[in-house]
């Protein structure tokens, strides 16, 4: 397992601000209350092992396939329906969303190998991931990838807590299935758009790994 280049500055300051409260705490307070001094230790020692735990990238056999889709992120699958998307395709597609809590690997990765057509950044809310509104109203950022006559949307949207989308993919970029496509911060939410009609493998509340999981089918 390896750190996420998204979190060296992360880590950086939360490990300056663990180093700076307990050296205070050990110089104000250890000598009159020692145990408020342990208790403070621990607290912050949990926090940052939990900052560093959020960006970990593990290493994975992942899976590969022409018509496939696979998951483009950890997480539980909350939604399996058609929707009408008035973004890119306007008109039905069917929509798969992972939700991502922040104990989640967070790296976001290409469900399929491809051209990427659209990348679009929308400003917006903070809803919780869960919300039925979160998909058109949060802050978000869409990319279409297309392989052969499919096209594909996948939207990172960010939650209540997560108020950073990193994306990597430009308009004309040839891409691989897997590699990575962005990062979301501390809990969040990503959507699939697939044609009606798609095979899914997934679902209802199921736990899915990014890279591993089969979402599903082409036909």
């Amino acid at each position: 397992m390896t750190i996420h280049k998204e979190g060296y500055k992360s880590i950086a300051i939360a490990t300056l601000i663990f180093t700076i409260l307990n050296l205070l705490s050990f110089f104000y307070i250890s000598a009159s209350a020692p145990v408020v001094s342990w208790i403070i230790f621990i607290v912050l020692l949990g926090l940052l092992l939990f900052i560093i735990s959020f960006f970990r990238l593990p290493n994975r056999q992942m899976t590969y396939g022409d018509n496939l889709v696979i998951c483009p992120a950890d997480g539980k699958v909350v939604v399996i329906e058609e929707v009408t998307d008035e973004e890119y395709f306007k008109g039905r597609r069917l929509q798969v969303s992972i939700f991502m809590s922040p104990a989640n690997v967070h790296v976001n990765r290409n469900p399929i190998a491809g051209e990427v057509l659209y990348s679009q950044y929308h400003k917006g809310k903070y809803l919780v991931a869960w919300h039925p509104k979160s998909s058109t109203e949060n802050e978000r950022h869409s990319v279409v990838l297309k392989k052969g006559n499919t096209e594909i949307l996948v939207k990172q949207i960010a939650g209540a807590v997560a108020k950073r989308i990193v994306n990597y993919l430009r308009p004309g970029m040839q891409v691989k299935q897997n590699e990575e496509l962005g990062f979301i911060k501390f809990g969040s939410r990503v959507d699939v758009l697939l044609p009606v009609g798609t095979k899914v493998n997934v679902e209802l509340n199921q736990a899915v790994q990014g890279g591993v999981t089969v979402l599903a089918t082409l036909s």
